[in-house]
């Protein structure tokens, strides 16, 4: 039986404390992240979406997908809204070994770093691993580069082929409060439910007095 985790457990922030699992001082904000991008199919009109209800996300992008497509990479920019490293090819961390797995996270690294002019906050430093999936000496040695490791509060679970549109939406619904770090992707695994969820997840958020930030 699959177990799906749709709020973090407290644990998880006790055993690794140097990650950010959520923003708990933040009285009237969500933050919602994009992983997998950015692709033509979905990130646009996850844009479109963001702009129409006045929201900042965070867009955890893979390198390879920033090198096909750098003018859906840029628009994210130029509407404000934060970008992080998601490694270069979607490594999983636990199947990598370290030094490979730091080779190619600084490879999207160098990528990132070309956008520098574009980024509103300067150079970037935050990081989200694939599946989030990430062992000790790959997250230490992140954090020695001056990474900042994002996680999360609260997962979706877009991405699932068995997690009904509805299902999805009311994993979010039920859950969303302040401080939240919500997880969607901008990829075709997970474009069905996100185009089902997003916008009303946006426009509860709105009702409920809240508002959207990038990290």
């Amino acid at each position: 039986m699959k177990l799906n985790l749709v709020t973090t457990p407290k644990l998880a922030s006790w055993i690794y404390p140097k990650r950010v699992w959520a923003f708990p001082n933040a009285s009237d904000a969500v933050y919602l992240t994009f992983d997998d991008g950015p692709i033509p199919e979905v990130t646009p009109w996850v844009l479109q979406q963001l702009k129409e209800h006045q929201a900042k996300a965070t867009f955890f992008c893979i390198g390879d997908n920033i090198r096909k497509h750098p003018t859906i990479f840029s628009d994210i920019l130029s509407e404000g809204h934060s970008v992080g490293n998601h490694t270069y090819t979607h490594c999983n961390g636990w199947k990598t070994e370290l030094s490979k797995y730091i080779e190619d996270a600084s490879k999207c690294d160098t990528l990132l770093k070309s956008y520098n002019q574009q980024l509103s906050k300067g150079d970037t430093n935050l990081f989200r691993p694939p599946y989030g999936k990430l062992r000790s000496k790959q997250a230490k040695k992140l954090q020695k580069k001056g990474h900042t490791i994002i996680m999360w509060s609260l997962l979706s679970y877009d991405y699932d082929a068995e997690v009904s549109e509805e299902k999805c939406l009311q994993n979010v619904l039920k859950n969303i409060q302040a401080g939240n770090i919500v997880v969607f992707h901008d990829s075709l695994k997970a474009e069905k439910n996100l185009r089902y969820v997003l916008p009303k997840v946006l426009q509860y958020i709105s009702e409920k007095g809240l508002k959207c930030e990038a990290i």
